[in-house]
């Protein structure tokens, strides 16, 4: 009959595993300076000083010219007239799109862009919108409402 092996019957092979070496403990091979050597930075504690250490003085990266620009622009919410037309009502502002699911994040603003038709009347209260928003929804006879941080940069824009 054979013995059925399980779970707690397994272990390492023997000699496989050995214990980690404890440097400067006592003589023993890893005592007085623990293989780091006599002085200097590396044989201190906390010796590694990172990727990019230049010994102290400026590194690489912060010696070379910096070229082009960092244009961090807003990013926005983004509603199209496509999905305004598949809602109900005629009113739509922030806690309305919210609520319908168009708009999560609550820390950026919102934006109209003119993807779609719209076939009725509607009045939206947004922080920005497209020239082809802006017409689209006026030819459908309704308007669109700027808040007022974005509506004077819209303006000097145009």
């Amino acid at each position: 009959m054979s013995k059925v092996m399980k779970l707690h019957d397994l272990q390492p092979a023997p000699g496989s595993r050995r214990n980690r070496k404890r440097v400067g403990r006592g003589p023993g091979g890893t005592d007085k300076t623990a293989g780091r050597g006599h002085k200097g930075q590396k044989s201190r504690s906390g010796a590694g000083k990172g990727l990019f250490f230049e010994g102290g003085r400026s590194t690489l990266i912060s010696r070379l010219p910096k070229r082009g620009f960092n244009n961090v622009g807003t990013t926005y919410e983004v509603v199209n007239l496509s999905q305004l037309s598949a809602l109900e009502g005629g009113s739509f502002d922030r806690a309305a799109l919210e609520q319908a699911g168009l708009v999560r994040r609550k820390n950026r603003p919102v934006k109209l862009l003119g993807s779609g038709e719209l076939s009725r009347a509607v009045t939206v209260r947004v922080d920005a919108a497209s020239a082809s928003a802006v017409r689209a929804v006026e030819a459908a006879g309704g308007r669109v409402e700027l808040t007022q941080a974005q509506a004077g940069e819209t303006e000097k824009a145009e």
